[in-house]
């Protein structure tokens, strides 16, 4: 049985859970979002906490706790939101949010504009730091992730789209 699986998922006020077969939605102030819920794993509702219980196939203890951190994230999300910061490092490299879309000049002949999916939201506090923010910590990650991949730091300069807390270990150069 997975040890993550053990602990309750506490479901703060003004957030509904609701249960419907095979689906799970989960409902607060910044949105809605829905998971389909695994055959091999149920989920109990008490009052004020949800409890994931593993079936009897093979896998249900591993896929119990993947089902609680899924959910677990599902509650902070539509409570809190969930955020990543990117930061550029490079002469001439800026970006510029507009609407939903963001507008990177990253050295190349040509600007890279990046459409937003739906829930997620942009924001440039400054031309070398992008914000992007969103209720699901999935698509936040894959959004930051596709951003970054655009011009991922390079090892002698450390030029590049970062991660803030991302650490560049910086190569020497070759000698003669």
């Amino acid at each position: 049985m997975s040890r993550i699986a053990k602990y309750p998922i506490e479901v703060p006020k003004g957030v509904e859970i609701t249960l419907s077969g095979a689906e799970i939605s989960v409902k607060g102030p910044l949105g809605t979002l829905k998971q389909v819920m695994l055959p091999s794993v149920t989920i109990e509702k008490d009052g004020d906490k949800l409890q994931v219980r593993a079936g009897e196939a093979e896998a249900a203890g591993a896929m119990s706790g993947t089902m609680r951190a899924l959910v677990a994230n599902m509650v902070n999300g539509v409570t809190k939101g969930f955020e990543k910061k990117l930061t550029l490092v490079g002469v001439g490299y800026k970006a510029q949010a507009q609407g939903a879309k963001l507008n990177l000049s990253l050295g190349f002949s040509h600007p890279i504009v990046h459409d937003m999916p739906n829930g997620i939201k942009v924001e440039t506090p400054t031309q070398t730091e992008i914000l992007i923010k969103g209720i699901d910590k999935q698509l936040v990650g894959q959004v930051a992730a596709e951003v970054r991949a655009y011009r991922s730091p390079e090892p002698y300069k450390g030029k590049g789209v970062r991660y803030a807390n991302e650490v560049v270990v910086i190569k020497e150069t070759k000698k003669k």
